[in-house]
C-alpha cells in the first residue's frame, strides 16, 4: 500500500533523526583505514555501534550529533510556532547550544583563543562546531544577521527534513528553508546546496519512490523561471551532474569533503544503492555515504 504525503513527510523527519543517531558513534572518522577497521566487525549492520569510535567527541549511542540536535531544535520551533519563526528559532538554538548546556565545554568555547594547550581528544560530550560558535558570538554581539558567513559545512542538508516536510508542496517552501539556514549559516554556497537538497527531498515526499528524482530536480535548477533562484545554482548543477555521469565508477574521482559544494556530490554518488534500499541497509549505506562525505574535513 502506497504511503500518503503526510506519512512520507513524517518518515523524512523520523528517518533523518534515526540515521543521525545511527551514524553518531562513527562520526568524523577521516582515516579510511581506521574506518574499514571499525566497520570490519559490524557489516552488514554498522548502525548504532555500541562503543563510540569517534576520534573527536564521545556521546552515548542513540544520542544525536551536533547536526541532529539542530534538526530537533528546528522541529520544536516549527511545532510551537506553527511554521518558520526566525526569532523563535534563533532563541531556541542559542538556548540549546549556549552557556550552561551539554555543549558548553572548554574546548568548544566560542571565545577560546587559538594557540593554547593542545586539545586532548576525544572529549567527553558533544562537539560544538564552527558555525554554531560563530552563531553564539553573533547573537552575543547583537547582530541582526546571526549566521556564520565563513563556515560552509553540510549543516543545512542535515537539518532540513522538518522544514521541508512542513512546507512540501507549498510555493514558499524554498524561501522558508533559506530563512532557516541563514540563522546559523549566512553563506551563499551553503544556501544553494541546501535548497537543491530541499528540492530533492520535497520531490520524494510529494511523489514517493522516483528513479528520476535527480533529473527532475536538475531540470528545476535549469529552469530560468524556477522559484528562489540562487547565483550559485550553476555550481550545484555542475557538481551534481558530474556525480551522476560518474556513478558507474566504484571510487569517486573527487576528493571527499564535508564542505559545500563538493559535499553534495557524495550522496549523489551513492545513488546506485537506491534499488536495494530497505529499512536496515538504507541506514548502512547512509553511514558509508556520511563517512565518505566527511572524510576530508570537519
Amino acid at each position: 500500500m502506497a504511503l500518503s504525503v503526510r506519512e512520507r513527510a513524517i518518515g523524512a523527519i523520523v528517518g533523518a533523526a534515526v540515521a543521525d543517531a545511527a551514524a553518531q558513534p562513527m562520526h568524523w572518522i577521516y582515516n579510511l583505514d581506521r574506518l574499514r577497521e571499525v566497520l570490519a566487525d559490524l557489516e552488514p549492520t554498522p548502525e548504532f555501534r555500541a562503543d563510540s569510535a569517534n576520534p573527536f567527541y564521545r556521546r552515548k549511542t542513540g544520542e544525536q550529533t551536533c547536526y541532529g540536535d539542530q534538526a530537533y531544535v528546528l522541529l520544536e520551533s516549527l511545532s510551537q510556532c506553527g511554521g518558520v519563526h526566525v526569532d523563535d528559532l534563533t532563541q531556541r538554538t542559542y538556548k540549546f547550544f549556549g552557556t550552561g548546556t551539554v555543549y558548553d565545554l572548554p574546548l568548544n568555547d566560542p571565545y577560546r583563543k587559538k594557540g593554547g594547550p593542545k586539545a586532548v581528544l576525544p572529549i567527553d560530550g558533544p562537539w560544538r562546531h564552527g558555525s554554531l560558535k560563530a552563531f553564539l558570538r553573533n547573537v552575543d554581539a547583537g547582530k541582526e544577521e546571526t549566521g556564520c558567513d565563513e563556515d560552509c559545512q553540510m549543516d543545512g542538508i542535515t537539518k532540513l527534513a522538518p522544514v521541508v516536510a512542513f512546507y512540501a508542496g507549498q510555493g514558499d517552501m524554498l524561501e522558508k528553508v533559506e530563512k532557516v539556514i541563514r540563522v546559523t549559516q549566512n553563506n551563499d554556497i551553503c544556501v544553494a546546496v541546501t535548497l537543491a537538497a530541499a528540492r530533492i527531498l520535497e520531490h520524494f515526499i510529494l511523489n514517493g519512490p522516483s528513479p528520476k528524482a535527480l533529473e527532475a530536480v536538475l531540470a528545476q535548477l535549469n529552469d530560468p523561471q524556477r522559484q528562489n533562484p540562487q547565483e550559485l545554482d550553476n555550481v550545484v548543477i555542475g557538481k551534481t551532474t558530474f556525480a551522476l555521469q560518474n556513478i558507474h565508477l566504484r571510487a569517486y574521482p573527487h576528493s571527499a569533503t564535508g564542505m559545500c559544494p563538493l559535499a553534495i556530490s557524495s550522496p549523489v554518488f551513492c545513488w546506485p544503492f537506491k534499488k536495494t534500499f530497505k529499512h536496515s541497509n538504507s541506514i548502512s549505506v547512509g553511514i558509508m555515504a556520511h563517512q565518505f562525505r566527511n572524510l576530508a574535513t570537519r
